[in-house]
C-alpha cells in the first residue's frame, strides 16, 4: 500500500528533478547570451585605443598610449582595451596592452575578465598570453559569481581546462549555482568526448569527487542519471561514491 509520505517524498525528488533540468537547461541557453562582444555598431564608433586592440594593431596601440589615452579606459559596456582585444582574438595586441600597463583584473558589465572571455571562446592561444603574461586564473567572475575554469567545464573546452589548471585555477570552486566545475562538466555537458576529457583532467587534478549539488547529488550519481557511462568508469575508477 503505498503511503501518503512515500507519495510526498516522490513528488519531493520529481520537484527536485525538474528543478535541476530547468535550472540546467535555463544555464545552457544562457550561455550564447553571457558575454557581450562588440557588435558592429560600437566598434565602428571605436577610435584611438580600442579600434586598435580591435583590430590587433600594436603600432597603433603603442602610438594610441604614447599619445596619452589610458589603457584601461572602458567603452559603454565597461570594457576596456584587454577585453575588446581578447574578444577579437588578437593575441599581439593583448600581450602589447599588458606589457603598457593594462590591468588584467577588470570585469567588464557582465563580470568577465580577460582570461573568462579566452576560456569561454575557447581560444587557447590568447589565453596562452594572457596567462603566461600574468593574468590570473583564479578570479571570481561572471553573474554566476563562478570562475573560467567552471565556464571552460561547462562548455567542454578541454585544452582550456588543462591550461587553466595548469595556471592554478581553484578547482573546487562552488558558484552561486552551487555547481563546481567537475558538476558542470556533467549537467552542462553532453556526455561527448570532450567533457569527458574536461571531467578527466578534472579527476587527474584532484578535483574533490563528493562536493554534491545544492539537492545533495554528487558527480557519480549525475553522470548515472544522465547515463554518462565513459564519465562513471572515470569517477568510479577515482574512488567516487
Amino acid at each position: 500500500m503505498v503511503t501518503r509520505l512515500a507519495i510526498s517524498g516522490w513528488m519531493n525528488a520529481l520537484s527536485h528533478s525538474l528543478r535541476g533540468l530547468l535550472l540546467a537547461a535555463a544555464c545552457a541557453a544562457g550561455a550564447a547570451w553571457a558575454q557581450v562582444p562588440p557588435n558592429a555598431g560600437e566598434v565602428a564608433r571605436y577610435s584611438g585605443l580600442h579600434a586598435a586592440a580591435h583590430g590587433g594593431n600594436v603600432a597603433r596601440i603603442e602610438a594610441a598610449l604614447k599619445a596619452g589615452e589610458d589603457v584601461n579606459r572602458r567603452d559603454s559596456y565597461g570594457r576596456s582595451a584587454l577585453h575588446i582585444a581578447t574578444f577579437a582574438r588578437k593575441p599581439d595586441a593583448v600581450k602589447a596592452l599588458i606589457k603598457s600597463g593594462a590591468k588584467t583584473d577588470l570585469l567588464e558589465n557582465d563580470k568577465y575578465d580577460a582570461v573568462t572571455i579566452a576560456a569561454v571562446a575557447d581560444d587557447e592561444a590568447t589565453l596562452r598570453v594572457l596567462l603566461a603574461n600574468g593574468a590570473s586564473a583564479r578570479l571570481t567572475t561572471s553573474r554566476y559569481d563562478g570562475t573560467a575554469l567552471i565556464a571552460a567545464a561547462h562548455l567542454g573546452h578541454d585544452g582550456v581546462v588543462k591550461q587553466l589548471i595548469a595556471a592554478g585555477a581553484p578547482l573546487d570552486h562552488v558558484n552561486n549555482l552551487h555547481w563546481t566545475a567537475l558538476i558542470e562538466s556533467i549537467v552542462l555537458g553532453n556526455g561527448g568526448p570532450r567533457h569527458v576529457e574536461t571531467l578527466r583532467a578534472l579527476v587527474k587534478a584532484g578535483a574533490n569527487l563528493q562536493l554534491a549539488d545544492r539537492s545533495r547529488n554528487t558527480p557519480l550519481a549525475l553522470a548515472r542519471a544522465r547515463g554518462y557511462g565513459a564519465m562513471v568508469k572515470i569517477l568510479l575508477d577515482a574512488g567516487a561514491t
